[in-house]
């Protein structure tokens, strides 16, 4: 097929000659022989894991000798009755889906799930382009695999999908299957999410970091991927842009190779920072969907819980980041959208209104993992280190860190201490001795907050 036609049956609509050079491209730059295909595993298949590996699967997965691209999924998970019920509902309302089904002789599945007659699994429904998180958006088909050493013992470029709190222990079993390897593969981290460690001294741990730690991958070959994105939109073609962030070495190929005409994919070099402020942010968009909830979608409560949060946001990153102008832009983007659409907001929302409890827990079913939960756990327990304490506005004492993020701190009372209802988030942006976030700013702008140690050596030089 020519360069200027679009691949038959290719649902992005290519030009098979501009995707394959890409993929020859980035082939090459691994050093992979004829025959030998470019093997990428997705791990862990939540809704933005899930849909990274569809996009991956739609632009080249026509090209089978070149390249393969599996998921791995945690076998066992069953569908309930009411999801199976609705899942039915989404085939029979896309005919290009169901048709599908039928020609791979799968429908009949989901009409005996529909009436009860059999149960389905998650992982069964994967290989059919439905993520179990996000059942409303069918996925093109993927080859899921339930045995994490198949999936990834042999891979060149592996995707993390997994919440923050599971890295670590996923990857440390999967460094026990790489300790023979001879070259390390690429890691591409789609995690937003932290962990603190307090000793030697108040630090941040990030999934990039824990995956290093864990697999002894070198960092120039692990990266973080973010942006403002909400997963169903991207895959349905909404135009999105992300940015990649690590070391020269890979970061400008695989941008490369990951951009497609709705999915625009930049590239930093500042991975750590940007991978922090992806935390953060859904801290302070639970938050915010409390407060929507509470004010009945109030606009003018919603821009006042807005201008405090990002006020709090701008300066714990004047504490993490010596030049944190750079980040101002991607972090407000980034938090708009999960304001607007994502499930940290949309978590904080539901707990105002009574329709989930914090007993529950932060694995929440069709949504995954609830990030920002503990993510207000570790921003807290850094800030509030007496070690980094800072000059109080008045002047006249040091305090810690948290004692100028007051809506930090009521999220922390909320979601971690469980000592206040949700409705006292409230009382946090309506407090009469609060500070004018304005001046919040100004001290984060006029003072040397830069603590240096909270993030302890980021490994990959800045450009």
């Amino acid at each position: 097929m020519g360069g200027a036609e679009p691949a038959a049956g290719h649902p992005n609509g290519h030009a098979n000659g501009g995707v394959a050079e890409k993929l020859d491209e980035l082939r090459r730059q691994l050093g992979k022989a004829d025959g030998d295909p470019l093997r990428i595993a997705g791990v862990g298949a939540g809704a933005w894991g899930s849909v990274f590996c569809a996009l991956l699967q739609d632009a080249y997965g026509h090209l089978r000798d070149k390249v393969q691209v599996r998921i791995w999924r945690r076998p066992g998970r069953a569908v309930d009755r009411a999801t199976a019920e609705h899942l039915f509902e989404v085939i029979n309302a896309r005919e290009d889906v169901l048709r599908r089904l039928i020609r791979r002789c799968a429908y009949l599945k989901y009409v005996e799930a529909r009436l009860g007659d059999r149960t389905l699994y998650a992982d069964e429904i994967l290989r059919d382009g439905f993520c179990l998180n996000m059942v409303d958006t069918p996925l093109c088909p993927l080859k899921v695999v339930t045995n994490l050493q198949e999936a990834v013992w042999d891979a060149d470029i592996v995707i993390n999908g997994l919440p923050s709190t599971e890295t670590r222990e996923v990857f440390g079993e999967i460094g026990r299957y790489w300790k023979e390897r001879i070259t390390p593969p690429i890691i591409i981290s789609l995690a937003k999410g932290i962990e603190a460690s307090l000793d030697p001294v108040p630090r941040i741990i990030t999934p990039t970091q824990m995956i290093s730690n864990a697999t002894g991958v070198p960092f120039e070959n692990i990266l973080y991927l973010g942006g403002p994105n909400i997963a169903s939109e991207i895959y349905n073609k909404e135009y999105a842009n992300a940015r990649i962030c690590g070391a020269d070495k890979w970061r400008k190929p695989l941008a490369k190779f990951l951009r497609q005409p709705h999915f625009i994919v930049w590239d930093n070099s500042d991975l750590i920072t940007h991978e922090v402020m992806g935390g953060l942010k859904n801290v302070y968009a639970i938050g915010a969907g409390m407060v929507a909830a509470l004010t009945n979608e109030s606009a003018t409560s919603k821009s006042v819980y807005f201008a405090l949060c990002t006020s709090e946001m701008i300066y714990i990153t004047h504490l993490l980041e010596e030049e944190p102008e750079k980040l101002a832009g991607p972090l407000l983007a980034d938090t708009y959208v999960t304001l607007l659409k994502g499930r940290n907001a949309w978590y904080g929302h539901k707990l105002a209104k009574g329709e989930l409890t914090l007993e529950m827990g932060d694995s929440i079913k069709g949504k995954g993992t609830i990030q920002g939960v503990s993510a207000v756990d570790a921003f807290y327990e850094l800030l509030s280190q007496d070690s980094l304490s800072v000059m109080h506005p008045d002047g006249d004492r040091s305090v810690a860190p948290v004692e100028m993020c007051p809506i930090l701190k009521a999220l922390y009372r909320i979601l971690i201490k469980r000592e206040f209802p949700p409705d006292s988030i409230l009382q946090a942006i309506r407090d009469e001795t609060m500070y004018d976030p304005r001046e919040r700013i100004e001290m984060a702008q006029g003072h040397t907050l830069y603590r240096p140690s909270l993030l302890g050596q980021p490994g990959v030089a800045k450009s």
